[in-house]
């Protein structure tokens, strides 16, 4: 028997796509534009999933989660909001919702969630708080844009091989979390993950750091030293800053990588090493190449492979997942308990361009966390240089203002946003809502389901 779902939601061209397109997907459908009518539908029917708008226009879809919880029904609820809203879908989540997903909504990630949460066991109000805090409590997020889903992607292609990676991206990016990642993703999971930063290490010391040494081998050898070689020994070697390496040092390096062998400073004895290098670097080797001050046989040693880690600018949709992700550890550092940004400091938050990108991010949401005096985080606590600074340069627009060129516009935008409504939308510089209703009224038909 197929599974069967309710869709609240009060765009009816939109939820008339969906109910279509889930209806394709062998599942038995039912829509409600409003709170009222969804409560009549759910008293009288049991379904197997109810995927609810946040915003409806009576009460919100935490109102209705909330009711349906009171009544002791625990059927999978999946809140639908926009990257804007993603503090409340937090807070829906803490009231017992299964999940959420941001619009503009990726077909294949829906399905996926469906799937997931339809046939789960009831959770008992107890065990809420701890199922909602999982997603929000690891190192790291990866987003939902499509650069990140791009980046991470290649991240599980290359981390079950033995290939050395080379991953390049400004400051602040998170190359060392990506690195973490594709050790975690590896065969060599089980062994040490070692992380050298090539930027603080003095140059007479960089050797040392490597390979080790023995006890007076040079002034201030006064133990013996275990290196990094040694220490990844079947691991991880994560050089961070490969740039900034000595010509020397890097000569070195290049013939532990090629021999498999390194020799603590002072030692006669070599020590087999088996480890996997991954590298990184916010500077352009290939110009250290051209001046000479970085060797392009070691460049190509380390590059068997390339990730390059997106600015915060290039993935826009990823700002307000990333600072509310923050705002859950600067809660727990601080001891503070807010429950997201208002609508005010959001569209700031999307509109700066985060030059210190996830890093500055970070630094920003910590010390408005702890100037906030309500609870939601306001304009006031997130400084004069969000507030300042120059917007990101906006999209190339479409005026709308020549019906008969209207519905030429409209496919012209879908065609090159890939049918993407929300960028389309962007693009002819409309609302979503505008754009679906345009596209009913021109009999246009979208080839996904956003």
């Amino acid at each position: 028997m197929a599974s069967s779902i309710l869709i609240v939601e009060d765009d009816l061209v939109f939820s008339t796509m969906m109910k279509t397109w889930l209806t394709k997907k062998g599942f038995q459908v039912d829509t409600a534009s409003a709170n009222t009518r969804a409560r009549k539908l759910l008293a009288e029917h049991t379904y197997d999933l109810i995927l609810s708008d946040l915003r409806l226009p009576d009460q919100d879809g935490i109102h209705l989660l909330t009711w349906l919880r009171e009544q002791s029904c625990h059927t999978p609820f999946i809140i639908m909001t926009s990257y804007a809203e993603i503090q409340s879908a937090v807070q829906a989540m803490k009231h017992g919702a299964s999940d959420y997903i941001a619009k503009p909504i990726h077909p294949d990630e829906l399905l996926n969630k469906i799937k997931e949460n339809i046939g789960k066991p009831e959770i008992p109000a107890a065990d809420l708080q701890e199922k909602t805090s999982t997603p929000f409590t690891q190192n790291f997020l990866e987003g939902e844009s499509e650069a990140a889903h791009q980046l991470f992607n290649y991240v599980r292609l290359v981390a079950p091989t033995q290939m050395s990676v080379l991953i390049t991206g400004s400051s602040g990016t998170g190359k060392e979390y990506v690195a973490h990642r594709i050790h975690e993703l590896s065969k060599r999971n089980g062994k040490p993950f070692i992380a050298i930063d090539c930027g603080s290490i003095p140059k007479e010391l960089a050797a040392s750091e490597f390979f080790g040494h023995i006890k007076g081998s040079f002034t201030g050898a006064l133990a013996d030293k275990t290196g990094a070689f040694e220490e990844a020994n079947g691991g991880t070697l994560f050089l961070d800053e490969i740039g900034n390496l000595g010509y020397e040092v890097q000569v070195q390096l290049l013939r532990a990588l090629q021999e498999r062998r390194i020799r603590r400073i002072g030692s006669t004895k070599e020590i087999e090493v088996d480890v996997r290098l991954l590298c990184a670097t916010n500077e352009n080797l290939k110009e250290g190449i051209a001046k000479g001050t970085f060797r392009e046989d070691l460049y190509h040693r380390i590059n068997e492979f390339t990730l390059r880690m997106p600015d915060l600018k290039e993935r826009p949709e990823d700002i307000l997942l990333f600072a509310n992700f923050f705002l859950d550890q600067a809660n727990r550092e601080l001891e503070r308990n807010l429950i997201g940004f208002d609508a005010e400091a959001s569209k700031a938050l999307q509109r700066y361009t985060w030059p210190g990108n996830l890093r500055q991010l970070k630094n920003t949401v910590k010390r408005a966390t702890l100037l906030a005096q309500g609870d939601f985080i306001t304009l006031n606590e997130l400084g004069e240089e969000i507030l300042t600074s120059p917007s990101a340069p906006a999209s190339e627009s479409f005026n709308l203002h020549d019906e008969g060129l209207e519905k030429q516009r409209i496919q012209h935008a879908l065609h090159r946003t890939g049918y993407n409504k929300t960028k389309a939308a962007q693009l002819l510089g409309i609302d979503r809502k505008t754009l679906y209703n345009k596209m009913k009224l021109y009999n246009i038909n979208g080839e996904s389901v956003e």
